[in-house]
């Protein structure tokens, strides 16, 4: 199964192309901002390196949130738009979940943390299974750093750009009974990871339907604005515009492969 992954949730843009478990391309950059012109030009790259087309896929697999909600709506509405120009069925994976997966402890808990708005942080709390699956311990959550150290009970691993950013402020407000260790790697979100998890949801039939929603956790200014408008969400734009891109270039390539035909024909 081949599936192309992408990761906007953050700052931390990520897009790859897997094979099953194999990466068989992938990119990562800093897109602070500009998620909505990078994103196309990198899924491009990864095609024409991996000499695929859209249409050679199996899936598409997208990271949900909660993060930046600019982010989170470039990613989703890019494969909504990708969906609706090849018919390739879509997955959701949560951000955190993604996050979780790409970090090895069969001990202790695993807390990745990410950034939110006006100084909070998303988090949530997974541990890994004997069968190496994440289990759940705690649904994302948002609020400030002394919210986040008081939810947390037991000694746990953290990690993630919330953690780098508000680490003093999460010591201060532990409980004495907790203590929490840093991964001592840097981890960032991961389209890989995003795949590998995406696979696991098409294989229990996970498939996204047609109402897709961003995983927010709190309720996004954009869905406000939107409620007091009463137009097209910022979601749907997106979706729109993608749509329209990748439909034209499916038609330039299909008739790039027709004239290429006809010219064989015609020296054959």
């Amino acid at each position: 199964m081949k599936i192309l992954a992408i990761e906007t949730a953050t700052a931390w843009q990520s897009v790859a192309i897997l094979e099953e478990n194999r990466v068989l391309a992938r990119q990562d950059q800093d897109a602070s901002g500009a998620h909505g012109t990078l994103l196309l030009p990198a899924i491009e790259r990864l095609l024409m390196e991996t000499e695929l087309r859209l249409n050679d896929l199996d899936g598409l697999a997208c990271s949900a949130g909660p993060g930046s909600f600019t982010g989170i709506r470039v990613g989703l509405a890019t494969c909504l738009g990708l969906r609706a120009a090849t018919s390739l069925p879509l997955v959701l994976v949560p951000t955190l979940e993604a996050m979780a997966w790409g970090v090895n402890s069969s001990v202790l808990p695993i807390c990745p943390i990410v950034t939110s708005r006006r100084g909070e942080l998303y988090w949530a709390v997974f541990r890994r299974t004997g069968d190496d699956q994440l289990h759940r311990l705690m649904t994302e959550c948002v609020g400030p750093p002394a919210a986040l150290a008081r939810s947390l009970t037991e000694h746990t691993l953290v990690f993630g750009d919330g953690w780098s950013a508000m680490n003093a402020q999460i010591r201060a407000a532990l409980p004495v009974s907790v203590k929490v260790s840093v991964s001592p790697l840097e981890v960032k979100p991961s389209a890989a990871s995003v795949a590998v998890l995406g696979m696991q949801r098409f294989r229990r039939g996970d498939i996204a339907g047609d109402r897709v929603e961003p995983l927010y956790v709190q309720r996004a200014e954009a869905e406000l604005q939107y409620d007091r408008s009463g137009g097209v969400s910022p979601v749907m734009r997106r979706q729109e515009r993608v749509t329209k891109k990748i439909a034209q270039r499916l038609a330039r390539g299909r008739q790039g492969r027709q004239s290429a035909t006809q010219l064989r024909k015609k020296h054959a």
